[in-house]
């Protein structure tokens, strides 16, 4: 009666786990040989900010990221954040206000840059203590744009390098990158073919002191441990 007791537990965690996964992107390991309880963040497609997106759309809402976070850190029985990316940029807002709550977390947070971690996906890369990029990840680094009808008027380009300098701002606090070599990648000319700005695949973000360091989910999860098991030391 109790092995089946604890085979319907089982079964209910997993469902609950999958629906996590479908909903948010989400999900909590709990089964290590370590003892230590990660959280599995995932930003992906489009960061999604006040409006909605077409429903055909990969998206991460920030909605759903700022809560969860908030509980993180609240919570007893997580120990640290690993947050997969692999995403187009998006909201800057949305993105701003996600990277902001990732760098104040105080468990230890690993990224690691799958696919790619491009426009506002940056300060997000850069807000753990440690960053990781796949070999053949990809960072666009390129200025702030905005769609839809802009008044020609000074006021406008003045709001637009507010909202560039609170990005570079961010960035470069958060990685080894200067503010004069970040604003140069930015205004590229030679390399995309529609647009200003500069693609970094894998080691050349770790050359210019983007990203700390090439690897995969394996050193990702292990650089992950080592950060909670020294802050277990220090506590």
């Amino acid at each position: 009666m109790a092995g089946q007791e604890e085979k319907d537990q089982n079964i209910e965690a997993e469902k609950h786990n999958d629906e996590r996964i479908e909903k948010m992107g989400q999900l909590t390991l709990d089964k290590n040989a370590q003892k230590h309880n990660l959280h599995l963040l995932t930003i992906i497609g489009e960061i999604e900010g006040h409006d909605n997106l077409a429903g055909n759309a990969k998206a991460t809402k920030y909605e759903h990221i700022l809560p969860q976070l908030a509980a993180i850190e609240d919570s007893e029985e997580i120990h640290g954040v690993l947050v997969l990316l692999n995403t187009m940029g998006g909201d800057v807002e949305a993105g701003l206000a996600i990277a902001e709550m990732l760098s104040s977390l105080s468990k230890p947070t690993v990224s690691l840059v799958l696919g790619g971690s491009h426009s506002i996906g940056v300060p997000i890369a850069v807000s753990t203590d440690y960053s990781f990029i796949v070999p053949t990840g990809t960072m666009v680094i390129h200025p702030v744009r905005m769609n839809g009808m802009v008044i020609g008027v000074p006021q406008t380009f003045d709001y637009f390098k507010q909202i560039q300098d609170r990005i570079t701002g961010f960035v470069c606090s958060h990685c080894r990158i200067s503010k004069e070599c970040l604003e140069d990648l930015m205004m590229e000319t030679g390399v995309l073919t529609k647009d200003v700005g500069t693609i970094l695949v894998g080691e050349e973000a770790v050359s210019y002191g983007i990203i700390d360091a090439v690897g995969g989910i394996d050193k990702a999860i292990g650089k992950l441990h080592e950060l909670i098991n020294a802050g277990q030391t220090a506590g």
